[in-house]
């Protein structure tokens, strides 16, 4: 069975088996630049992550007092200049480190804080000017379209079909799935390359999960809450 286009890993290690992906995304402080630079030697386009609106750092004066119940970040405000300055840092330093690209998360800001939707495509704007011609792959970001896709290469439509819940993974529910497919309808009509990040930890529901990307034009990655998959 050959391997998925993509690897989405938040681990460390497993330079082996990451080196039989086209495209891995990681964690930038996970990695040395001899490790990108043995999975570039490989052939895999390496793309580092990078949260556009939530900070997991120490106290800074752009986080917001509301923090994500799953992760436990902190929210910031998407335009504070010193946001900005920090997170075209993180880029360039990644591209500096080795990475061949990057992977963009956190863009869910129209949920949340819809205000700072218009910051969050300048800070978008900002990291593709630093990055130029590097590969750009967004997750989710949908309140941004179609503008969103005329900036990255490719969108991430995490838990397109399943998702993790606090009793385990399941599908989502029939209501669900369909605005879900509203909305793969909308980005089967832009020019960028389409992945669906899927979580499921049976065979059944990985099926379900990759049946149904296909049928909406998208390649299917499915994986763990912890993404721990290779």
């Amino acid at each position: 069975m050959s391997k998925a286009p993509i690897c989405f890993y938040y681990g460390n290690g497993k330079l082996v088996e990451l080196a039989e992906y086209p495209r891995v995304v990681l964690q930038p402080d996970f990695y040395k630049p001899a490790e990108l630079a043995y999975l570039a030697d490989a052939g895999v386009q390496t793309l580092g992550y990078l949260s556009l609106s939530e900070d997991t750092g120490p106290p800074a004066p752009w986080q917001r007092q509301e923090r994500n119940p799953d992760w436990g970040g902190a929210f910031v405000h998407v335009g504070h200049p010193l946001w900005v300055e920090h997170v075209v840092g993180q880029a360039k330093a990644a591209m500096k480190q080795g990475f061949h690209g990057l992977f963009l998360d956190t863009l869910n800001v129209e949920l949340t804080y819809p205000e700072d939707v218009p910051h969050l495509l300048t800070l978008v704007g900002a990291i593709r000017e630093e990055a130029q011609p590097a590969y750009l792959l967004a997750n989710r970001g949908f309140g941004m379209l179609p503008r969103l896709a005329e900036i990255v290469d490719g969108v991430v439509f995490e838990s397109f079909s399943a998702r993790w819940t606090d009793e385990g993974y399941a599908p989502w529910p029939a209501d669900t799935l369909e605005f879900h497919a509203q909305i793969a309808e909308q980005l089967l009509q832009l020019e960028v390359d389409l992945i669906a990040l899927d979580y499921a930890d049976t065979q059944g529901l990985t099926d379900f999960a990759v049946r149904r990307a296909r049928q909406f034009g998208m390649q299917c990655v499915v994986s763990d809450r912890a993404l721990s998959r290779v």
